[in-house]
């Protein structure tokens, strides 16, 4: 499928069908609040639906509580066990190349800025990580499991965001588009996808063809179960590329929002971090997954851990090396980035299981506004001539 301008511009206008009537029939019939409260106790696939449970709401589930049709099984779990030998590597991917890509996309920012980003960025992240950590478990898609639960809530979560920022006029959407519109939802689907093969290789990780095309299938599944349009979304990692190039061309570039949430990551993280000694090494990352002229938009401070971070990728060739030649350094060094994959999760999750529910309001002390954020869109250098 080939990108251009007129096509992008079309999903920007776009939002999702099912999800924008379900929430707007709760809304109509003031039945949210009931929405939430029932739902907060169905958490496993499979489970009954509780009584009293709104007609439209319960439709919706029903339409969702499978995966799509043409999920191939086989790339499912070639992607599981790609996330269960890289999960470490992957939550680094995530944490500091994912998120700060999208708020140097200036509507993207002003969006997540809009919903409480600002103020709480441990939820997010944690929020990502729970959803991420369910996905690549065995019994994702089978009764019992957390994953099918949580992708219904968050598909409503997004269509109530739009609901309020449209309806409550504080959206340009002339000038933004569509909140969470199709564009941004692939887009999203690309910084956690693709974004994290670039970062995995930038880190050095040695990664198959076969894995890292099954880890990308993956994530369109999800896609598709979050409402993204399957005739518009890149179909393979050539097409995914060009659909990202194009995306970031059309929107990246500094904002004062993703400036503040790129500042508000890097004190979460220097949180978890023990003591302050290596605290510094959190922007380092940042900086070397996404580079110096997305750093800059973004106030990533500079540190004198910016040189040692390149040294990583050796290191982690290093830890490969023994795990490729050693069975027992292998079991290791897997149940090592496990247990560092549960630590970070359980320090931003505190422990608790994130809810996904649909906000009945979106508060107004959050700073935002209906203007357009004052950006200079990003133009490539020019061509030269050899």
């Amino acid at each position: 499928m080939t990108y251009t301008e007129t096509s992008m511009n079309d999903l920007r206008a776009a939002g999702d069908e099912l999800a924008d009537a379900t929430v707007a029939a709760l809304f109509d019939r003031g039945e949210v609040g009931t929405f939430n409260t029932l739902m907060r106790y169905v958490s496993v696939a499979g489970a009954p639906l509780p009584d009293g449970l709104p007609d439209v709401a319960r439709e919706y589930l029903n339409t969702m509580s499978a995966p799509p049709s043409w999920v191939d099984w086989g790339e499912m779990e070639k992607a599981r066990l790609f996330f269960i030998d890289n999960n470490v590597h992957i939550s680094t991917a995530l944490s500091f190349a994912s998120m700060p890509a999208c708020y140097v996309v200036p509507p993207v920012a002003k969006l997540l800025s809009a919903t409480h980003g600002l103020k709480y960025p441990s939820k997010r992240m944690a929020e990502t990580g729970q959803f991420t950590v369910y996905l690549m478990r065995p019994d994702a898609f089978e009764a019992g499991s957390r994953f099918i639960p949580a992708v219904q809530k968050v598909r409503l979560l997004h269509a109530s965001i739009r609901h309020h920022l449209v309806r409550e006029n504080r959206w340009d959407t002339a000038a933004l588009g569509t909140p969470i519109c199709q564009e941004d939802m692939i887009g999203g689907q690309m910084f956690f996808s693709l974004l994290v093969l670039d970062s995995l290789d930038r880190l050095g990780i040695h990664m198959s063809t076969e894995g890292a095309e099954a880890y990308y299938y993956a994530w369109r599944v999800v896609g598709a179960m979050l409402g993204v349009d399957q005739d518009a979304v890149p179909k393979s990692l050539v097409e995914a590329r060009q659909f990202l190039d194009l995306y970031m061309v059309r929107h990246m570039g500094p904002s004062e929002e993703g400036a503040h949430l790129t500042r508000r990551l890097i004190d979460l993280y220097e949180e978890v971090v023990p003591g302050t000694f290596f605290d510094p090494i959190v922007s380092a990352l940042i900086r070397h997954l996404v580079g110096d002229t997305c750093a800059d938009w973004l106030q990533v401070p500079r540190t004198p851990w910016d040189t040692l971070v390149k040294a990583v990728p050796h290191l982690l060739g290093v830890l490969e090396t023994i795990e490729d030649h050693s069975p027992l350094g292998a079991w290791a060094l897997d149940r090592l980035g496990h247990l560092t994959s549960v630590l970070e999760l359980s320090s931003l999750t505190r422990g608790r299981v994130m809810h996904y529910a649909i906000p009945e309001q979106l508060k107004k002390d959050y700073g935002v506004s209906n203007t357009v954020p004052r950006t200079r869109r990003w133009t490539p250098p020019p061509a030269t001539v050899s």
